[in-house]
């Protein structure tokens, strides 16, 4: 990932709206979840929820797919796994045990296909 993007993504998730938009998407997995679920689920109202899901998908970390009526959104994990990559890239100086836990999470991230929240969360 290079340092635009990254800018890009942090930029995104740097607002509360949008992080929690973000979490609820990697916690429902591949699956998605509907515009509306998302706006009842963190009481968001629909100009605000739809301001916060372009700025994510212009990010990249979030895609978009129509089923019927309903617009169904998802989190981009290969994009997560990315961000957290790049932020870990020249970790430790030389000191490994630092970012051992972090090379953790960021290897189940990568091994992630939206069913693995729960190891995601308690790592």
């Amino acid at each position: 990932m290079e340092l635009k993007a990254a800018t890009v993504s942090l930029s995104a998730l740097g607002h509360e709206g949008r992080l929690a938009i973000f979490r609820l998407l990697v916690q429902a997995g591949r699956p998605g979840v509907a515009a509306g679920e998302i706006a009842r689920r963190l009481a968001m109202v629909p100009n605000t929820l739809s301001a916060n899901l372009n700025i994510l998908s212009h990010a990249g970390l979030i895609g978009a797919r129509r089923e019927g009526r309903s617009i169904i959104y998802a989190a981009d994990y290969g994009a997560m796994s990315a961000l957290l990559g790049f932020l870990m890239e020249d970790c430790c100086g030389g000191a490994p045990e630092i970012c051992a836990p972090l090379g953790d999470i960021l290897a189940k991230a990568a091994a992630c296909d939206g069913t693995c929240q729960t190891e995601l969360e308690t790592a």
